[in-house]
């Protein structure tokens, strides 16, 4: 007997619909393998209908003050603490995570994350107006861009989504908002929380594939185009905004180094490194995914990392006792396989390098030690719960291997010597060094990377000022 499939839809000017052409997607829970809804597939009548609607919504939006821009994030931030156990459940359906992770670690950033944005509303950093040629003043005005494309990844739909919302419309732009084709479920519902307390058009969301994505960027409407995705999607939105010079935003990938230093306590550091390198199963771009261990302690580094590994579990949603999910989609864990099938001889799984159980797409907790610099598996982002492990000799070989791939998201050192850590976080070229700790972040701190993880910021300050411009105003004294 069939399940009848829940219907998804797009939310444009105040209203949900379907896709003007009928076309839908089936979208399917990682945890099970098995479709539980269906979404729009969006095309061109789609995205025209929501760019319309965002910019006829820009101008009101624009023109509210910050304090009522403010007021209406509070708004949205309670909104998500009162609907909390609605979007953990929406979540849990798009990925497949555990649900008690979903409520600890995702809701009260995201909740906090808005907060901070209502407050940056009202702390728009200016200078000081001044005459700097006789008889005329010069004041600097910051103003919001205009309609805002973006698209949200799989990895983390829901928050992903605040990092991108949350500073533009803050700033006074207006939305459109393109989530995954795999994880649409948790931004619908954002939608619908957002819709009842914004102006119609401020916020739409509209789903689709990689080519409803392509329409949003190459649309003329957008004045700013922002990513979090791939290098390779990076790179083809970076080209179709340059046809008319689109602001862009991108954060894409990462492959962190995690430089342990022989005086580091290994057991601490294989804690939280086995954490941060498997949480929400390494898919997230600041995993903490390469290891690179000091000659003196690398083995006992390794078997200790095994050991810990062997004992982290992935299993479903409702299982306490779990780190982590399954991986998003077929595709992916179909890429974290091949990665591991691929790899050279003289490497050597620890443990894990397999798939676990046939429901779902999970994937074991996985070390992989012996490798070198210019291997496969070093060099390309495997998004998976994959820790490989490298040896160095000196502080000069772990900074040249820490540098030596094309991403630069983030990094960590761990080490007592205080000085070496300074050394390392001037040397080291990421966009964040932690120190002695891997993964946290906060509302206030910058996160974005340079090379190909792209640029721009999320978070912070930084971050909200890229959803702005800067025009300059000068006025006679002597009219």
């Amino acid at each position: 007997m069939s399940t009848e499939l829940r219907r998804l839809r797009n939310y444009i000017g105040g209203e949900f619909r379907d896709a003007a052409d009928g076309r839908t997607t089936e979208v399917v829970n990682p945890a099970t393998g098995e479709a539980y809804a269906t979404a729009p597939l969006s095309g061109q009548a789609d995205v025209d209908a929501a760019m319309a609607a965002a910019a006829e919504a820009f101008p009101g939006w624009r023109d509210t003050t910050p304090a009522e821009r403010q007021k209406a994030l509070l708004k949205i931030a309670d909104a998500f603490e009162e609907r909390a156990e609605e979007l953990i459940a929406a979540e849990v359906e798009n990925t497949g995570k555990p649900v008690g992770l979903t409520r600890t670690e995702e809701i009260p950033p995201m909740v906090d994350q808005i907060r901070f944005f209502a407050g940056a509303a009202r702390m728009l950093e200016g200078r000081s107006a001044g005459e700097y040629m006789e008889g005329l003043t010069s004041i600097v005005r910051r103003e919001p861009v205009g309609v805002c494309a973006q698209v949200a990844p799989w990895n983390y739909p829901m928050m992903m989504a605040v990092w991108k919302f949350a500073p533009a419309i803050a700033a006074g732009n207006t939305v459109v908002l393109k989530p995954s084709d795999t994880t649409p479920a948790s931004t619908v519902l954002l939608a619908e929380i957002l819709g009842s307390i914004l102006p119609k058009g401020v916020f739409n969301v509209i789903c689709g594939d990689r080519d409803t994505g392509r329409l949003m960027v190459e649309h003329p409407t957008p004045a700013m185009a922002s990513i979090t995705g791939s290098v390779r999607a990076g790179m083809s939105v970076a080209e179709s905004a340059s046809k008319d010079l689109k602001r862009v935003h991108l954060e894409l990938g990462g492959k962190a180094p995690v430089v342990v230093f022989e005086d580091t306590d290994i057991a601490k550091a294989v804690e939280d490194i086995s954490v941060a390198g498997f949480f929400n199963a390494g898919q997230d771009c600041t995993a903490a995914t390469r290891v690179l261990v000091h000659e003196s302690i690398h083995d006992e580094f390794v078997s200790a990392l095994a050991k810990a590994a062997a004992e982290t579990k992935t299993g479903m949603p409702d299982d306490e006792d779990v780190l982590f999910g399954p991986l998003n989609n077929p595709n992916q864990l179909k890429q974290v396989e091949g990665f591991i099938e691929r790899l050279p001889a003289h490497a050597r799984v620890e443990a894990g390098g397999k798939r676990v159980g046939e429901q779902g797409f999970f994937y074991a907790p996985t070390v992989v030690s012996g490798l070198t610099q210019d291997d496969e598996i070093i060099q390309k982002e495997v998004f998976g719960p994959v820790i490989t492990v490298q040896r160095f000799t000196d502080e000069d070989q772990a900074v040249e291997y820490a540098n030596g791939v094309e991403y630069a998201l983030a990094s960590s050192v761990w080490t007592k010597d205080h000085s070496r850590a300074m050394r390392m976080s001037k040397k080291l070229d990421f966009g964040c060094v932690w120190i002695n700790t891997h993964i946290p972040l906060v509302a206030e701190m910058p996160h974005g990377g340079f090379k190909k993880s792209g640029y721009g910021k999320d978070l912070s300050a930084y971050g909200f000022d890229d959803y702005t411009r800067i025009k300059h105003v000068m006025t006679s004294l002597d009219a």
